[in-house]
Order: structure tokens, then C-alpha cells, then sequence
């Protein structure tokens, strides 16, 4: 995420990069059946003046993928990598929008899940349940990007923690 590249230099070093990752699992008779992979998204680095939206973002993270990735593998959970909250669910949604992958879609965000609900609790008892409830928001529109039915009308609906 961080830097000045382009979103084709992320493209060209991502399927660089996974070219060497299934060489490498090919070599070492890994079955891909049983994998996950978890890579990140095509993206143009932070700093960049030129940044793509989310349906430029899923084409070029899917057409990377589609060229390098077997079949073979039943998932791809992507890192947020930097990315907002709302971005990396977008991403997600577009991608699971586009289908016709033979892989499933989701995620394995970390800070995409975590930061607003850390911001929240501020490691204060009292901002427990709003801390909760910002990641049970989060959780539940990833879920939603990964069934490709998010819509960002959902982060204004708040979650309710039991």
C-alpha cells in the first residue's frame, strides 16, 4: 500500500510475485485443494496521484488472479493491506459482483476489522459495547461483501450487541 506505484506496477509485482508462490508449491507437491491464499489487492500505492475506484480495483485484482491462480484452489481471503474500512469491503463487494471465479471470495482483514472498533474502546470500560457494536458493523458488512450483497448504505445501520 505504501508509495508512489501505479496500480500496473502493483499488478505486474503481484503476478510476478504469485507466479513464484505457485512455482514454488508446485515444487514442493502442495495440494492446492487443501490451501488458502491470502494476497493482497491490486492497488495503487498510497501515494499515488491516480486511484482506482472499486470496479477498476476487483477488474484488475481478478484479471491478476484469473491469470495466475489454478483453479485448483478453493479460496482467496484478501488483506485489507492499509486499505479504509469501507474500501476494503467495497473491493471485496465488487469482485464478488463480478463472479465467475473459481475460487470463493472473502476476506482475512485485520485492521479493516479492527481499527474502528480499537478507535472506539480507546481501552475505556465504558466504550465496551460501542467498541462491539463497531466491529459487529464491520464483520457484518464483510459478510455481506463476501455473499456480493453489500451495499454502503449498510455502514449507516448500526449493529446491535447482545
Amino acid at each position: 500500500m505504501d508509495g508512489s506505484h501505479t496500480i500496473d506496477r502493483c499488478e505486474e509485482v503481484t503476478d510476478l510475485t504469485l507466479r513464484s508462490v505457485f512455482t514454488a508449491l508446485r515444487d514442493q507437491r502442495v495440494a492446492l485443494e487443501a490451501i488458502l491464499l491470502k494476497p493482497n489487492m491490486v492497488l495503487a500505492g498510497s501515494d499515488c496521484a491516480q486511484q482506482a475506484g472499486a470496479e477498476e480495483t476487483a477488474s484488475r485484482t481478478l484479471r491478476c488472479l484469473r491469470r495466475v491462480v489454478p483453479a485448483a484452489v478453493p479460496g482467496i481471503v484478501f488483506l485489507s493491506g492499509g486499505q479504509s474500512d469501507e474500501a476494503a469491503t467495497a473491493h471485496l463487494q465488487a469482485m464478488n459482483e463480478i463472479g465467475g471465479q473459481p475460487w470463493e471470495l472473502s476476506f482475512s482483514y485485520g485492521r479493516a476489522l479492527q481499527a474502528t472498533p480499537l478507535a472506539t474502546w480507546r481501552g475505556q470500560e465504558a466504550n465496551v459495547a460501542s467498541a462491539q457494536a463497531a466491529y459487529l458493523q464491520r464483520a457484518k458488512c464483510n459478510g455481506a461483501a463476501r455473499a456480493g450483497s453489500y451495499s454502503p448504505d449498510m455502514e449507516r445501520e448500526p449493529a446491535a450487541v447482545d
